[in-house]
C-alpha cells in the first residue's frame, strides 16, 4: 500500500524531489495562500447573501460558517509562517498537505455552490455559475507556485460543474460552463508556462549559488595558499606581516604587549651547497616541523623565506626570550639526512611591542638588528632588543649618514701591518688595512664602516679608493716586500669591481706577482661560481689568493679542496689556545694540512713571545700580529722596514 501511494504521489508530481524548488514554492505560497482564503470567504459570503431569502439556513448559514472557519484557520496558519525559515523536509510536507486540502476544500465549495443552484430564480442561479467561475480562476492565480494544487482544484471544480449543467439541458448555462472550462484550460496552460519559468529561475539561482560557493571556496583556498609556505606548510612572509599589522592594531587599542622574533639558520648555505638544493629543501621542511612541534598556545610561527623564520609571542611575553632560545637550542641538534647527520645551528633576534617600536617597520628593524647582533657576537643565542642596541643603532645610522656624504679620497687612509717569517723575522709582506677619520665622527673602526658600506651598496667605491691608495703607497716599499689587500664579500662576486681592480693594477705599474688578495669564506659562500671565476682571472695575472680567517667557517676544508688558493691565514682565535695541548694540536694539524696542500700558512694575532715560540715548534712559516708590529701609516712603515732589514742591529736583536 505504501509503495502504491509512493508511485501515485510520484505520478502526480507530489514527491517534490527537488528540495530547493520545494522550499521556493513554500516561500511563494506563504504570500499567496492567505489571499486565496480571503477570496473564498468573500465570494462565499456574497453567494450566501444572495440566497439568504430563497435557500434553507443550513445552506446560507450553517455550511458557510463551517467553510469560513476552515478558511480563516488555514489563513492564520499560513500567515504565522510568513517570516519563518523552513527546511526542505518541512516544505515538502507542507506542499503535500496543501494539495490534499485544496482538493478537499474545492470539492466542499463546489458541492455547496451546486446545492444552492436549486434555489432561486435565474439571477441566483447565474450568481452560482459566476461564483464557481471566478473562484476557480482566483484559485489558479493564487496557486501558481503549486501547479499540482491548481490542477487538483480545477479538476475538482470544473468536472462536477460541467456534469451538472450538461444534465440540466439548459443551453445557456451549458455554453457558460464550456466557456469557463475553456478559459480555465488556457489559464492552466499559462500557469504551467509560468511555473516552468519559475522553476528555471530557482534552478538558475541554485546554480549561481553553487558557483558563488565554489568561487568563495576557491578564493579561500587561494588566500590560504597565498599565505602558506609551500615547502614547510607554515604561514609565509605575507601572512606574517599582515598578522603582525593586525596584532599591532589590536594591542594598541587594548594596551597589550607582544614579542616579535626572527630566526636565522647559521650554517644552512654550506649545507645547501654541499648536499644540493633538494637536500636543502628537506632540511628546511624538517626545521619547520621541529619548530612547529615546539609551538604552544600564544606562539605563531612563519617562514619568512630562505633559511629565515619568524614568530610572534602573545599573552605571557616575559617568556619571549626563553622561547627564542628554546628554538635556537632545538635547531642546534643534528638533522638526519639519509645516512648523514647535518648540524646547522640558529641565532635569533626579538623585539617587544611597544617598547622597541610602535610600528611594524620599527619593530621588525629592531628585531633584525637584535638578530644581527646575535649572529655577529653570540652565535646560537636568541637576543632581545634592548636600550644598548638602540644606542648602537643610532650610532650605526649616524655612521651611515656621514659615510654617504664622506669624501673617500680625503678621509680614507691605508695603514700597513707587516707579515714576517716566523723563524728569521724577515718581512715578506705588509697587509693594507682601511682607516677612516671623519671630520664629524672622528676615527671610526673598520668593522663598523665597512659593514655599513656593504649595507649601503658603496663598498665597491670604497674598495677601489682604498686599493688605489694602497697601490700608490706600496711603490715606496722595498722590492722584496709584497702587498696584501682584503676584498669584501661583495667585491669578489662583482665582475665590475674585479675588472676595476685589474685596471688599477695596470695603471699603477705595481708587479701583480707581489700582490695578495685576501678573501673570507663568507665572500666565497656568497656566490661560489662567481668567486671561482674571479679568482681564476686574478691568478692569471700572477696575483696570489689567500683565504682569510681560516678555521672559523663551517666548510673551510671544502673550500681548500674546491678552490685554487695560494695562502691560508689562520684566524687569531686559535692563537689564544696555544697554551693547551688540544689548542696546539689543532693549530699543528692546520699548519701540517697547509704544508701537505702546498699552501703558505700565515698565523694572525700573535702578541706574545711564548705564542711565537710555540708556533715555531709547530712548523709555522709566517706570522702577523702586535708582537711583530702594529698597523702603521706609510710614513712609519717604510722606516720600520729599513730598521728591521736582515743584517741590521735591531733585526739581529729581535731575531
Amino acid at each position: 500500500m505504501k509503495t502504491l501511494m509512493t508511485r501515485l504521489a510520484s505520478s502526480l508530481g507530489l514527491d517534490f524531489k527537488d528540495a530547493g524548488l520545494a522550499m521556493a514554492q513554500a516561500a511563494g505560497l506563504r504570500r499567496q495562500v492567505p489571499l486565496l482564503y480571503a477570496l473564498l470567504v468573500v465570494n462565499a459570503a456574497a453567494l450566501a447573501y444572495t440566497h439568504w431569502s430563497v435557500a434553507p439556513r443550513l445552506l446560507t448559514l450553517g455550511i458557510p460558517c463551517v467553510l469560513f472557519c476552515a478558511c480563516v484557520l488555514r489563513a492564520i496558519a499560513w500567515a504565522r509562517q510568513r517570516d519563518r525559515v523552513i527546511e526542505a523536509g518541512a516544505a515538502v510536507i507542507q506542499l503535500q498537505r496543501t494539495v490534499v486540502l485544496s482538493a478537499v476544500l474545492a470539492i466542499a465549495f463546489v458541492s455547496w455552490a451546486l446545492a444552492l443552484e436549486e434555489y432561486g430564480g435565474p439571477y441566483e442561479r447565474s450568481h452560482v455559475a459566476l461564483f464557481i467561475a471566478i473562484t476557480v480562476i482566483g484559485c489558479i492565480f493564487c496557486l501558481m507556485q503549486l501547479p499540482q494544487a491548481a490542477l487538483v482544484v480545477t479538476g475538482a471544480v470544473t468536472i462536477p460543474y460541467l456534469v451538472h449543467y450538461l444534465s440540466m439541458g439548459n443551453s445557456v448555462f451549458l455554453a457558460f460552463a464550456l466557456n469557463i472550462a475553456l478559459v480555465t484550460g488556457v489559464m492552466i496552460q499559462v500557469l504551467l508556462n509560468s511555473f516552468s519559468s519559475f522553476r528555471q529561475l530557482i534552478h538558475s539561482k541554485a546554480d549561481l549559488a553553487c558557483k558563488q560557493a565554489e568561487a568563495e571556496r576557491l578564493s579561500a583556498e587561494n588566500a590560504r595558499l597565498a599565505h602558506t609556505d609551500s615547502l614547510t606548510g607554515l604561514p609565509n612572509r605575507r601572512h606574517f606581516f599582515a598578522d603582525a599589522e593586525a596584532l599591532i592594531a589590536r594591542s594598541r587599542e587594548a594596551g597589550a604587549r607582544f614579542a616579535l622574533g626572527t630566526l636565522d639558520l647559521d650554517r644552512f648555505k654550506p649545507v645547501n651547497d654541499t648536499y644540493g638544493h633538494v637536500a636543502g629543501d628537506r632540511i628546511l621542511a624538517a626545521v619547520g616541523e621541529r619548530l612547529a612541534a615546539a609551538c604552544d598556545e600564544g606562539i605563531v610561527l612563519s617562514r619568512l623565506g630562505g633559511d629565515e623564520f619568524g614568530f610572534v609571542v602573545v599573552g605571557d611575553v616575559t617568556r619571549a626570550e626563553a622561547v627564542g632560545q628554546h628554538f635556537c637550542d632545538l635547531l642546534a641538534e643534528p638533522f638526519q639526512l639519509d645516512e648523514c647527520h647535518v648540524s646547522l645551528g640558529c641565532s635569533g633576534g626579538m623585539a617587544m611591542f611597544p617598547e622597541a617600536g610602535s610600528s611594524l617597520q620599527e619593530l621588525f628593524d629592531r628585531c633584525d638588528y637584535a638578530l644581527y647582533h646575535a649572529k655577529s657576537k653570540h652565535p646560537g643565542r636568541a637576543v632581545l632588543f634592548s636600550l644598548e642596541h638602540e644606542t648602537e643603532i643610532r650610532s650605526a645610522r649616524m655612521v651611515e649618514t656621514v659615510l654617504q656624504a664622506a669624501d673617500f679620497d680625503g678621509e680614507m687612509a691605508v695603514h700597513f701591518q707587516p707579515i714576517v717569517d716566523a723563524t728569521t723575522r724577515r718581512t715578506v709582506a705588509v697587509e693594507a688595512l682601511a682607516r677612516w677619520t671623519s671630520p664629524v665622527l672622528g676615527r671610526v673602526p673598520p668593522d663598523q664602516f665597512i659593514a655599513v658600506a656593504e649595507r649601503l651598496g658603496c663598498i665597491h667605491r670604497l674598495t677601489l679608493t682604498l686599493f688605489g691608495k694602497a697601490l700608490a703607497e706600496a711603490r715606496r716599499l722595498p722590492p722584496g716586500v709584497g702587498l696584501s689587500f682584503n676584498l669584501s664579500a661583495r667585491d669578489i662576486t662583482s665582475p665590475e669591481t674585479i675588472l676595476s681592480i685589474i685596471a688599477a693594477i695596470g695603471r699603477s705599474g705595481f708587479d701583480p706577482r707581489r700582490l695578495t688578495l685576501e678573501l673570507t669564506e663568507t665572500a666565497v659562500m656568497r656566490d661560489f661560481d662567481a668567486a671561482r671565476r674571479a679568482i681564476g682571472e686574478l691568478q692569471a695575472l700572477g696575483i696570489a689568493i689567500a683565504l682569510d680567517d681560516f678555521g672559523t667557517g663551517y666548510s673551510s676544508l671544502g673550500y681548500l679542496r674546491r678552490l685554487s688558493l695560494d695562502k691560508v691565514k689562520l684566524d687569531r682565535s686559535f692563537v689564544g689556545d696555544l697554551d693547551s695541548v688540544s689548542g696546539r694540536n689543532i693549530v699543528g694539524a692546520m699548519i701540517a694540512l697547509c704544508g701537505t696542500l702546498g699552501l703558505e700558512c700565515i698565523v694572525e694575532g700573535v702578541e706574545e713571545e711564548t705564542q711565537l715560540a710555540n708556533l715555531q715548534q709547530l712548523g709555522c712559516t709566517f706570522v702577523q700580529g702586535y708582537l711583530v708590529a702594529r698597523p702603521m701609516p706609510t710614513g712609519e712603515v717604510v722606516p720600520w722596514l729599513a730598521a728591521n732589514e736582515p743584517g741590521t742591529a735591531r733585526h739581529r736583536a729581535i731575531a
